[in-house]
């Protein structure tokens, strides 16, 4: 036999199902591997698939295979042959070779047809297998399943999704067109088997009259599907967030992976009457040792949500689920503490959230982030930082590293990974020392693309950087322009109606930050309508300490007429209180204009950014009092976080003393008296240079 045909034998022979230890199959993997060095690429590649096959991907033979490949790769133009080469050896090369078959990758991305939906899929398959979320070959790959989407089946889709999600990498278009062609798949399959696929893939992008057909059906077959077909289903529930206890079975005695059983026990717990027996339990802390972090996590949600059930509909004291989560904490920092690799931590952190996370792991992940901060480099700060910015803990420590990562490595992150670094800086108003050069290396890097990038990720951007007050010309030219409004309308139609609202939103605030500190760049404000839309609501529930300052207000100030609660500035702020000083500081009283804590008033409203009744008598002075919660200071330390500071900033641009009130002085010993309060009250809006 030649090269070609010894190889096509075994492939064929394969598909046949041969066993691996038959001796023909032997004999043909003997003999391909006596010929390895001789062998043409495109049959080096079929080899190595067989090899996959035959689960040998960490065999010696694999290893000789990815020898070949590291010391011809520059010979190398045939992307298919390579594409599946790079799946074989994925399991045993450096990160220095797969950088290097990462660049070559993508030198030959042109040579392909946009038609080769294979290549593509292979490549974000490797990219999967050595866990590098590589922004620009996955851009290109999923242009070329975008282009293809029609001819996209459920499986490659399904698997699309798979290796997406486990990259962190979201594409719109694509979940709007798979959402399309999954859904017209819906009367097409009626085994078990495939629906549940579908299931899985369609459930959690459906909408809600989907949702309901997909769960009707699927409960028609549960009697039909085997154990893993459970699991994927429950699966996309907890996703889908289903809450449907006629679709969940207890596997939890037949299952022996944490992962599995993690799923199960979530899956319980997502019912309306959740209850853990003490077989359950067992079986829970039987694999708590071999757990990881993302397995704890989803193990101390589910009895969160069995304690908070028990305490509101069972008058028994929830003992046995608190020894539970006392071992998950236990185990849950005996992991973190242990760790040291970034790259394997980094693994299990990046998914985590909720609230036993925040409460119990949060210091001992950020001590082990800083123990390996020196791990931190171009390929990974973006999604540290944005993890970062998502637990409001503030490390300087690991700022400062990011800052100086960014600065050192801009040519190894990505444009589009640009928003995350930039994130926990805005959201935890931190400055690094080198704020300028690193603020200016982000913008440097991403100008060339501002054209491109997705329209509520380019929004989102000028928001955070408006709130550290870094206004970059050319990215606002980019925005405020009515091209790209056109397209920002286009994509709102089709988002979910929470998303569409907060991006709105984003803008409005882009908007008014840019026209009060940045007026020269001459930007109309065009906000007034939705502004007043939004005014026109109740502003919500007010909590006790709100009702307190109200009260004392009043008496501090000499009656309810001289405080005005949930004031409207201009640029539609609203501030908890407000008072106005003559010169001589004495209060002016507000009269009709006066308005009832929690409820907002009528308005007369006049155009752009003045208000009825807000002009002052000369020398006069506006102040705003606001309470701040927990909500607008860092976890860790009470350091006020951007928002919070920016709305101090523009409240005084608009002319007010800003008096902000935090709660942790508001409820401290030294004001737990009325008169204390009260001196608290006096000392900030009648002492002289006191805010």
């Amino acid at each position: 036999m030649d090269d070609d045909t010894l190889v096509n034998v075994l492939y064929i022979t394969q598909q046949f199902a041969v066993e691996a230890h038959d001796p023909l199959v032997e004999a043909l993997v003997t003999e391909a591997w006596r010929r390895l060095e001789r062998f043409h690429f495109n049959v080096l590649s079929k080899f190595s698939t067989c090899l996959v096959d035959q689960h040998l991907n960490l065999s010696p033979l694999m290893g000789e295979i990815a020898d070949i490949v590291n010391r011809n790769l520059e010979t190398i133009q045939d992307l298919r042959s390579l594409s599946v080469l790079m799946v074989g050896i994925s399991s045993l090369i450096s990160q220095h070779f797969q950088e290097q078959l990462v660049k070559k990758a993508e030198l030959l991305f042109d040579t392909i047809n946009l038609c080769d939906i294979n290549i593509a899929r292979r490549i974000v398959q490797f990219l999967r297998n050595v866990n590098y979320s590589y922004y620009p070959l996955l851009e290109r790959c999923n242009k070329v399943f975008l282009s293809n989407m029609s001819h996209l089946d459920l499986d490659s889709i399904s698997k699309i999704f798979g290796l997406y999600q486990c990259l962190q990498f979201h594409s719109f278009e694509f979940i709007t067109m798979a959402k399309e062609r999954l859904t017209e798949m819906i009367p097409l399959f009626d085994h078990p088997a495939s629906f549940a696929k579908l299931f899985v893939a369609l459930g959690p992008i459906a909408g809600p009259k989907e949702k309901k057909q997909l769960e009707s059906t699927i409960l028609l077959m549960s009697e039909e599907l085997t154990s893993q077909q459970v699991l994927a289903v429950v699966g996309a529930m907890k996703e889908m967030e289903s809450r449907n206890s006629h679709l969940n079975k207890n596997y939890l005695k037949i299952s022996v992976l944490p992962s599995e059983i993690s799923i199960l026990v979530h899956a319980i717990c997502m019912l309306p009457n959740p209850q853990l027996d003490e077989a359950v339990i067992a079986r829970v802390e039987e694999v708590l040792p071999c757990c990881d972090l993302t397995e704890l996590n989803v193990f101390a949600t589910s009895v969160l949500r069995w304690i908070q059930y028990e305490h509101v509909y069972s008058d028994g004291l929830p003992g046995k689920q608190l020894k539970l989560l006392q071992k998950l904490d236990h185990y849950g920092c005996q992991r973190l503490q242990q760790s040291n690799s970034l790259d394997l931590l980094w693994k299990e952190l990046k998914i985590l959230k909720g609230d036993w996370f925040s409460e119990s792991l949060l210091e001992d992940t950020f001590a082990a982030l800083q123990r390996l901060m020196n791990e931190i480099d171009g390929t990974n700060v973006a999604e540290i930082a944005s993890f970062i910015s998502r637990t409001n803990y503030l490390s300087a420590l690991l700022l400062d590293r990011i800052a100086s990562v960014v600065v050192q490595e801009i040519e190894k992150i990505h444009p589009f990974a640009i928003f995350g670094v930039i994130l926990p800086f805005s959201t935890l108003n931190y400055d690094p020392p080198q704020r300028e050069e690193f603020f200016g290396t982000c913008m440097q890097r991403l100008n060339s693309y501002l054209g491109i990038l997705d329209p509520l990720v380019l929004v989102f951007l000028g928001f955070s950087l408006a709130t550290v007050e870094y206004f970059p010309e050319d990215l606002l030219k980019a925005i405020f322009n009515i091209k790209f409004l056109a397209r920002l309308d286009s994509q709102l139609e089709i988002l979910p109606l929470s998303l569409s609202a907060r991006i709105q939103f984003r803008l409005m605030e882009l908007n008014r930050a840019v026209c009060l500190e940045c007026p020269e760049f001459q930007i109309p404000w065009f906000h007034d309508r939705f502004c007043q839309q939004h005014y026109n609501r109740d502003i919500g529930s007010v909590d006790g300490a709100q009702q307190q300052i109200y009260k004392l207000l009043a008496e501090v100030l000499g009656g309810i007429n001289y405080v005005k609660a949930s004031a409207l500035t201009s640029y539609y702020y609203t501030v908890d209180f407000e008072c106005i000083l003559d010169k001589r500081k004495k209060p002016l009283p507000y009269g009709s204009h006066n308005t009832t804590l929690g409820k907002l008033p009528e308005m007369s409203w006049e155009s752009n950014t003045q208000i009825v009744g807000s002009r002052l008598p000369p020398g006069a002075e506006r102040i705003a009092l606001e309470f701040l919660d927990s909500k607008a200071f860092c976890t860790n330390i009470p350091h006020l976080k951007g928002k919070s500071a920016m709305k101090k900033r523009h409240l005084e641009i608009l002319g007010y003393r800003v008096v902000q009130i935090p709660h942790f002085e508001w409820n401290s010993m030294a004001l737990s008296t009325k008169d204390a309060r009260m001196d608290y009250l006096r000392e900030h809006i009648f002492g002289e240079g006191k805010s």
